[in-house]
């Protein structure tokens, strides 16, 4: 199985930790964010991983070759300038394209600064069994990320500052059904995609996978929610998040 770290961030909430060194390289428990995801991913049976650089991009090259790749095969996609989500995913899309062979074989997009407990293979089942182009970890609990899904876990919106950027069409006909209620659901920050979702980014340059997976749901391509309500998750975007998450591993060993 394949997979793509997203680590290219600036870190700018982790000052001033990220002055000196890039976010996958600030350390939980003495351990590297990368070294936990990587180890998190190899678990799950990842043999094969790409993962985007910017912010002192060399120190992160530097300490793969230092730790042997963690006995993975490892890639590197450096971004001159930051092409967030849907741009660093698009720039990488070789490398799930790369064999034939493997095209039907979806592949994990992880933030490097989130941890979780979230069973990847319950995930990945999921996936399979719904035929999804792109599965979302998601949690009912208070986030920015807020995105809503239907009673049949279908991505419909995106909520916004005081209003909702909707995946669906509207549709004209008077008789048309009332739609189902939508759900606020907080994103992980955990993906499974389906490589046959590469071709359809039209997007370039710049751009969030979100605004993606809004059109593409929108085109009647199947953008669903994985439930990870029962599974712990924080975001160590800050200081704080870091300290509060060895607090909890701590508790929890």
């Amino acid at each position: 199985m394949k997979a793509m770290i997203l680590a290219a961030g600036l870190g700018t909430r982790l000052k001033p930790l990220t002055d000196t060194r890039p976010k996958a390289l600030v350390e939980l428990n003495s351990r590297t964010l990368l070294e936990i995801t990587l180890t998190r991913l190899r678990a799950l049976g990842v043999t094969d991983v790409i993962i985007n650089v910017h912010h002192h991009a060399d120190m992160v090259i530097d300490y793969l070759k230092s730790k042997n790749n963690f006995s993975l095969r490892i890639e590197i996609s450096r971004e001159e300038i930051l092409l967030d989500t849907g741009g660093g995913l698009k720039k990488a899309a070789w490398f799930f394209l790369e064999d034939p062979a493997r095209l039907d074989e979806p592949f994990l997009l992880h933030n490097v600064d989130v941890l979780s407990t979230i069973d990847f293979a319950q995930m990945l089942q999921y996936h399979k069994d719904h035929h999804a182009l792109a599965t979302l970890a998601v949690q009912s609990r208070p986030s920015s990320r807020q995105l809503l899904f239907d009673n049949h876990n279908q991505l419909r919106a995106r909520r916004m500052e005081g209003h909702s950027a909707l995946a669906t069409r509207q549709s004209p006909l008077p008789e048309a059904p009332e739609p189902s209620p939508l759900h606020s659901l907080a994103f992980s920050g955990i993906h499974l995609i389906s490589p046959r979702l590469l071709p359809l980014l039209t997007e370039d340059g710049i751009f969030s996978i979100i605004d993606s997976y809004l059109r593409l749901s929108s085109e009647g391509q199947k953008i669903i929610a994985f439930r990870a309500d029962h599974y712990y998750w924080r975001d160590l975007g800050r200081p704080a998040d870091l300290t509060q998450a060895a607090l909890d591993l701590q508790q929890n060993s």
